[in-house]
């Protein structure tokens, strides 16, 4: 139906655009491409599932204790494996790679390697009904907290003197440098905001599924997808393409009558598809506020 594929495609694309806008920003400030971004959309899932079942903590508290773990390891990221070679994007890359690869395992180590299941942010209202639809209350969470948090971080890069010098770094970082902007705490904050970004979307989505430690990978294909269809640093960008490619991706689904592996496949066939025809994506390869 019409109004599964309009509910489904927003929900999707708010929660992409969440994911994208923190492999994006990391992208437009430092330009690096840190692809152990799917891994912290795994541990913030994993310490949540952690708080709740360990620490007996209640859904908004697990909540705020998985971003503030999440961002305290992406700023460890940043200052153990990036910041020594920064330089290098291929370098950045590779190093990325491993340490998310590094995260898997420990999460095997640590809570094995069979599915975990996380309860709906509000578990007494599972389903609501949108235009004669039964959606999933979670869906709504994730929509309304996700388009919530897109536009804070709007506003923030915006309005605000460090989203200025974030601004003023994606332009030129020697001049920058030059007005006296301190680039290494502005690229741990920028990491640190990153990694919160991609928990806070893995605690909306992995209710709807399950949490297991290769769950990763597919979120980093779709920040990929994402910023490579919308531009390279484009904050603009990575909105529209969230949402083109969710949209795309429920009609695929959709036509494929629920086939969901179909997703993956069809997010890198975009990527590519995106890569040969104009590689500088929608919007080019600068931050952009219009």
């Amino acid at each position: 139906m019409l109004e599964d594929l309009l509910i489904n495609g927003a929900t999707t694309g708010a929660v992409y655009a969440l994911l994208a806008l923190g492999f994006t920003l990391i992208y437009g400030v430092a330009k690096i491409l840190n692809l152990s971004h799917g891994a912290f959309y795994m541990l913030g899932a994993y310490i949540f599932y952690a708080s709740l079942n360990f620490l007996q903590l209640e859904t908004f508290p697990a909540l705020i204790l998985a971003v503030i773990f999440v961002a305290f390891i992406g700023a460890i990221v940043y200052g153990l494996l990036i910041r020594p070679i920064i330089e290098s994007e291929l370098n950045v890359m590779v190093v990325t790679l491993g340490a998310a690869m590094v995260f898997q395992y420990m999460v095997i180590l640590l809570f094995g390697s069979t599915h975990k299941t996380i309860p709906y942010l509000i578990p007494q209202l599972p389903l609501v009904e949108i235009l004669g639809v039964s959606v999933r209350t979670q869906k709504i969470v994730a929509l309304a907290v996700s388009l919530s948090l897109i536009v804070v971080l709007w506003i923030f890069i915006s309005k605000s003197k460090i989203g200025g010098a974030m601004r003023a770094m994606a332009q030129d970082r020697e001049t920058a440098t030059l007005m006296g902007i301190n680039t290494e705490r502005l690229f741990v904050l920028t990491l640190v905001i990153s990694a919160s970004l991609a928990a806070i979307a893995g605690v909306l989505v992995t209710p709807l599924s399950v949490a297991s430690p290769d769950m990763w990978m597919f979120p980093l294909i779709i920040s990929f997808s994402v910023v490579i269809l919308g531009g390279l640093g484009s904050i603009k960008g990575s909105l529209v393409g969230a949402f083109i490619l969710a949209y795309a991706e429920e009609s695929v689904v959709f036509l494929a009558q629920g086939e969901e592996h179909l997703r993956g496949a069809f997010s890198l066939l975009i990527m590519v598809l995106v890569l040969l025809l104009r590689p500088s994506g929608l919007f080019g390869k600068r931050v952009e506020m219009e």
